[in-house]
C-alpha cells in the first residue's frame, strides 16, 4: 500500500492527504454502489480528503457523499461549494447572505452531518461585494455549522480581499484555494497560486489529468469514445481541456512517462504534486479502475529532466494553447466603452 504523506493545509494545523477524492461524477454517470466502494476504498488507502458541491447532479453527489462516508464521518474532511445556480429564483445563487445560510443548510441535510470542514465559493462573485458572503460565513463558523471556508477559481486580487475582510471580521482566514491546475493548463501559476500562497492558504487544485485528455486515451484528430467524458459532448471539457495542442502533448507524456515505467495518468498527478504550493490534488474518478490508476503517481518522484521536458511543452503559466482563456472564468480587465465616450467628447470639443 502506498504511504500517504499528509500534508498542512496552508498555515492551517489541518492535513489532509495529497490526493483528495473528487466526486462530481457520483450520483450521474457512477451510480451510488460503485460511488460507496470508492469512498471506502479511498479511505482504507488512507485518503482523508473529500469534494463534492451543490451543483454536482443538482445535490445528489451531496446525497451520495454523505451516505457513504456517514460510518466513518470524522475520518474525512469534507468539502462542498456555493454560488452556482441551483434554481430559477433570483436568489438561488450568487453570495448573498440568504442564499448562503439556506444553501448550507440545504447542503448539510443532504449531506447527513452537522458540519461541513470546508465550505468553498464555487467562482469569482464578479461584480457582488464580498463583505457580505464573508460575514454570512463568519457566522456560521460560530454556529459549528462550519470549520473553514474556502475559495474556487478566484483571481489572486480576490484572494487577498476575501483574506482582510476574514483579518478584519476576526476570523480565520480562507484555509483553501482551489484552482484549475494541470500541465496543459498552467495559468495558475501566473498569479493564481503565489496569491494564495502569500496569504497562507493552501492550495487544492482541480483537473490534474485535464478532465481525462492527459490519460492520453484521446488521439489527435480522432472521435473520442461514446463513454468517455468527450464523448459524451460534456460541455466543460470541450469548453476547456478539449484543445489540439492538449491532446498532441498528452501523447509526448504518454511516451515520456513509459520511459519512467509510469502511465500517463501516474506522471500528470505526480507533476502536480511537485509543486511545493500544492497541498492536494482532486482527482475524479467515474470507474473503480480509474480511482486504482491515481495512487502509483504518490512513489514518483519528478526529476529535473522531467520538470524541463514539462517546460518544453509548456511553459510555466500558460496554457498549451496559445490566447486560450476559460470561458467560465474570463479575465475581466477590459471593460470596453467607459473612456470611448470621454474620448469622443474630447475630440468633439477640440474640432
Amino acid at each position: 500500500m502506498t504511504a500517504i504523506d499528509y500534508r498542512y493545509l496552508g498555515r492551517s494545523a489541518l492535513r489532509v492527504s495529497p490526493i483528495t477524492l473528487g466526486t462530481m461524477m457520483f450520483g450521474r454517470e457512477t451510480d451510488e454502489a460503485t460511488s460507496h466502494r470508492i469512498i471506502d476504498r479511498a479511505r482504507e488507502q488512507g485518503i482523508n480528503s473529500i469534494d463534492t458541491a451543490d451543483a454536482y447532479g443538482k445535490g445528489e453527489s451531496e446525497r451520495v457523499v454523505g451516505r457513504g462516508i456517514a460510518k466513518h464521518r470524522d475520518h474525512w474532511v469534507l468539502a462542498t461549494k456555493f454560488a452556482n445556480p441551483l434554481g430559477a429564483g433570483a436568489n438561488q445563487r450568487g453570495i448573498s447572505r440568504k442564499w448562503i445560510v439556506e444553501n448550507v443548510e440545504a447542503s448539510l441535510k443532504r449531506l447527513g452531518t452537522d458540519y461541513i470542514d470546508i465550505l468553498y465559493f464555487h467562482r469569482a462573485p464578479f461584480g457582488e461585494p464580498l463583505e457580505e458572503a464573508v460575514r454570512a460565513i463568519a457566522d456560521l463558523i460560530r454556529q459549528g455549522k462550519l470549520r473553514y471556508f474556502g475559495v474556487s477559481n478566484f483571481r489572486g486580487f480576490r484572494i487577498s480581499e476575501v483574506s482582510h475582510l476574514a483579518d478584519q471580521l476576526g476570523i480565520d482566514r480562507p484555509v483553501a484555494s482551489q484552482p484549475l491546475y494541470n500541465l496543459v493548463t498552467r495559468t495558475a501559476e501566473a498569479e493564481q497560486l503565489p496569491a494564495a500562497a502569500f496569504n497562507g492558504l493552501g492550495i487544492i487544485s482541480y483537473s490534474p489529468l485535464a478532465r481525462g485528455v492527459l490519460t492520453a486515451k484521446y488521439q489527435p484528430g480522432v472521435e473520442p469514445a461514446a463513454d468517455t467524458r468527450a464523448g459524451r459532448k460534456d460541455a466543460r471539457i470541450l469548453n476547456t481541456e478539449w484543445r489540439p495542442e492538449s491532446l498532441d502533448i498528452a501523447q509526448r507524456i504518454e511516451r515520456h512517462a513509459a520511459s519512467r515505467g509510469l502511465t500517463a495518468v501516474e506522471f500528470a498527478i505526480a507533476w502536480v504534486l511537485h509543486n511545493k504550493l500544492i497541498s492536494s490534488a482532486i482527482a475524479g474518478p467515474r470507474t473503480e479502475a480509474q480511482w486504482e490508476s491515481y495512487l502509483p503517481a504518490l512513489n514518483y518522484r519528478l526529476t529535473a529532466e522531467d520538470e524541463a521536458f514539462v517546460d518544453g511543452l509548456v511553459p510555466a503559466g500558460h496554457a498549451s494553447t496559445h490566447g486560450w482563456n476559460d470561458p467560465s472564468h474570463p479575465p475581466e480587465g477590459r471593460v470596453p466603452g467607459i473612456f470611448a465616450d470621454a474620448a469622443s467628447d474630447v475630440v468633439s470639443q477640440a474640432a
